[in-house]
């Protein structure tokens, strides 16, 4: 059989730790691995906003039939106002093409397999670290990747300029994947001012910026997680977007993303598009409608979109919360480590500094999950584990003593 010739794959670094994560029957378990929100309950909520939608698609809806291999043609102009802005969106007229995808991901590997199609020689420049799955997405796009410094791991911070210095090198055929907000592993942002210093090396450089925007509002605010992107919009012909409403309108599993392409004509991001479409129909062939319908209802009411931002505000305001409470309690614990750099970073993630013995003996001894490199989930903490996980960090510490 064709099974019995191949060995089983090894399971995914984050999703197969949630399956763990299921396994496990201790009552204490805390999974930090995934990258979900919960409320106090350990909730993934609906939000309100979205159940009020979900009761209007169901009284108006009148088929299931398929969507156009782009999607709903409603979803792509509320999500393209959403990303660019009113002002921005205005001024780009039909420079920016959009095609729905299956979530995120889906919106990164069409993005890829475009850039393949396009450019086949091109090499993908990713932080270091960035999300996991970025490279696995290259490679089964065929495109080789290079990193470039991002993360200060003494100084707990973005280098800036280790990043600015390799991106001025980086030939003008390749493409520069760039975290838009809320980095992922890291938490950790560029300021105003070194988006400024990137947009203005992508301008001379030439290179292609490749953004993945998947957690819009959670870091300081709708407009506010924009900034960067429209910098460097403002100031480049062409450019690609993968969005995800995963995330802030709490959509995980109806898998809502949209891939943006910024060209520097119609005619031209219409012939993007076209290859994108023809690269969806042999992957996916349809986007799902369900997800997509909920969030143009969304976006294009205006009572149920200024609901949804402040439910977005809520949710922001809430990973704010627990970041200052996860330092405090570190802090009132031990001495060894100032983990203060936690309340300075952004969106649901963490990189916390824990080596991957740390990592396994708070798997192994306390129920406690979280990815190799230390990475937290900050979203996945509650009021009533949030003293036992800084106790067994603090205990964790102790093992490099």
């Amino acid at each position: 059989m064709f099974y019995n010739s191949i060995e089983a794959a090894p399971p995914d670094p984050i999703l197969g730790l949630t399956e763990a994560f299921r396994r496990d029957p201790r009552e204490h378990k805390v999974n930090l691995g995934v990258g979900v929100f919960v409320d106090d309950a350990g909730r993934t909520p609906v939000l309100e906003s979205v159940r009020r939608a979900e009761r209007m698609l169901w009284e108006t809806e009148k088929t299931k039939d398929y969507l156009p291999i782009a999607g709903l043609p409603t979803y792509g102009r509320e999500v393209a106002r959403l990303v660019l802005g009113d002002e921005l969106h205005a001024a780009m007229a039909g420079r920016v093409a959009v095609g729905q995808t299956p979530g995120g991901t889906g919106a990164v590997r069409i993005g890829m397999d475009l850039l393949k199609t396009y450019r086949p020689d091109a090499t993908v420049w990713m932080s270091s670290p960035t999300w996991g799955n970025h490279h696995g997405i290259a490679a089964a796009a065929g495109l080789a990747t290079r990193d470039y410094p991002y993360y200060d791991s003494v100084r707990t911070r973005v280098d800036v300029d280790g990043m600015c210095a390799t991106l001025e090198q980086v030939p003008a055929g390749d493409a520069v994947l760039i975290h838009v907000c809320c980095h992922n592993p890291t938490g950790a942002d560029l300021e105003p001012e070194a988006w400024e210093r990137v947009a203005a090396i992508a301008a001379k450089a030439g290179w292609l910026p490749f953004f993945d925007f998947a957690y819009l509002g959670f870091g300081e605010g709708l407009a506010e997680d924009r900034t960067g992107l429209l910098a460097v919009l403002k100031r480049v012909p062409e450019a690609v977007v993968a969005f995800s409403l995963s995330k802030n309108m709490g959509l995980y599993s109806e898998r809502v993303g949209a891939l943006l392409l910024v060209a520097e004509s119609a005619e031209s991001a219409e012939v993007g598009l076209s290859h994108a479409k023809r690269l969806g129909r042999v992957l996916y062939s349809n986007p799902p409608r369900h997800g997509a319908a909920l969030a143009a209802l969304v976006l294009g009411d205006p009572e149920l979109c200024a609901l949804w931002e402040e439910e977005v505000k809520t949710m922001r305001e809430r990973i704010r919360g627990l970041r200052r409470q996860l330092v405090a309690g570190l802090t009132a614990r031990q001495s060894a480590v100032d983990f203060c750099f936690i309340e300075s970073q952004h969106g649901m993630f963490s990189f916390s500094g824990l080596n991957d013995a740390q990592v396994a003996f708070l798997r192994e001894e306390k129920a406690i999950y979280m990815a190799k490199g230390g990475r937290i989930n900050v979203a996945g903490l509650r009021s009533d584990n949030m003293d036992y996980v800084c106790e067994a960090i603090a205990e964790s510490l102790k093992l490099d003593e």
